[in-house]
């Protein structure tokens, strides 16, 4: 199966459809490695369902039908012969609202790999993963304190480490900061602009500023369709399509 090298992850003739509701369509966008994609859009354009079907999260919903591919590592993702549960290990997922399990901090952490049989010292994983998400030395002194008494901002960085600690190559961001302060926001831009060495990220967001603050490029979406992908500086400063322009400019959405 033919992919472009720089590509992460490259989506081919994606549609979604909820029953008789198409909320993507014919979307083909290569994802580069290493880089910040933000996902743009109004609200019901198809930002989340595209985000969400890069690692097949809609299989838990009967009401989905996906046609197109999603490669990765030269497999189509939505291959008869991949297993769901890996693909999850390979690209994971933060939410809008911070999730974390009723357990305490480490638990967290530990829960995934140890479940799926990982090896390696869990105590250095744990470890690890929370300095990736600089949140090892607010908690270090209490992991194994509910992670439910932690503030949202720390809940979202959490999450984010839940994610690293299954080695993920891709991590996707669905509005990852809109249930944050302005001060946990910043704490999140600043991990997401940490975490692009070594990890493609992928972030919804609905905030204009906050996508040029943190992505290397942008993909606008409107009604299920691509409108435009390019560098985010081309995207801000030179869109273009006249209706990425409008949006941008609040005109629209």
């Amino acid at each position: 199966m033919n992919v472009t090298p720089s590509c992460a992850l490259e989506v081919k003739g994606l549609s979604v459809s909820y029953a008789s509701h198409r909320a993507v369509e014919e979307v083909s966008v290569c994802f580069r490695r290493h880089r910040v994609a933000a996902i743009i859009g109004p609200s019901g354009c198809g930002k989340s369902t595209l985000l969400r079907s890069l690692n097949r999260m809609h299989d838990f919903d009967p009401t989905v039908k996906v046609s197109g591919q999603v490669v990765f590592e030269n497999q189509d993702l939505y291959g008869r012969e991949i297993h769901p549960p890996t693909v999850r290990k390979r690209i994971g997922m933060v939410f809008q609202k911070p999730n974390p399990f009723p357990k305490s901090i480490y638990k967290n952490i530990s829960w995934g790999p140890w479940i799926n049989h990982m090896r390696g010292d869990m105590d250095q994983r744990v470890e690890s993963c929370l300095r990736k998400a600089a949140l090892w030395d607010e908690v270090k002194h209490r992991l194994h304190q509910s992670a439910l008494s932690l503030s949202g901002g720390q809940q979202q960085r959490l999450c984010i480490a839940r994610a690293l600690a299954m080695n993920p190559d891709v991590i996707l961001m669905d509005e990852p900061c809109s249930a944050l302060d302005p001060r946990s926001t910043a704490c999140i831009e600043d991990l997401i602009a940490d975490l692009r060495e070594k990890y493609t990220i992928l972030v919804v967001t609905h905030n204009m500023q906050q996508a040029k603050r943190i992505s290397d490029d942008v993909l606008f979406m409107y009604e299920g369709r691509l409108v435009e992908f390019g560098p985010t500086t081309q995207i801000f400063s030179q869109p273009r399509v006249a209706q990425t322009q409008a949006y941008i400019q609040g005109k629209f959405g």
